[in-house]
């Protein structure tokens, strides 16, 4: 895989069938987008909100990007927080599609 920085992520779109990365490339990726993780064979981040509501508008419009890229993950809804959790089953682990999903979910901060 060519390495890619969170913002090229956000231009590419999911494809089906894509392959489990090398760790390194999952690594080096991992680099440009702060405060996710591997673990369990997934890309993990834990994001926080003040209230409720604002944790369900989140999780609003990540669902809205899992619908456009037909790629979802596993969420965690708390009151105030929503861990996110993408992995490609059918890969057995982590893919170019979720490194392309994590990065448009943390552009949501940035908006």
């Amino acid at each position: 895989m060519t390495a890619h920085s969170a913002a090229s992520l956000r231009t590419h779109d999911c494809r089906p069938g894509q392959p489990k990365l090398a760790d390194a490339d999952i690594d080096a990726a991992l680099a440009t987008l702060p405060g996710w993780s591997r673990g369990d064979n997934a890309l993990r981040k834990t994001y926080r909100f003040p209230d409720y509501y604002r944790t369900m508008a989140f999780v609003n419009a990540v669902a809205w990007i899992a619908n456009q890229q037909d790629h979802h993950p596993d969420l965690d809804v708390r009151y105030n927080r929503c861990g996110v959790a993408f992995s490609t089953h059918d890969a057995g682990g982590i893919t170019l599609n979720d490194l392309i999903c994590a990065a448009r979910v943390d552009a949501l901060g940035a908006a």
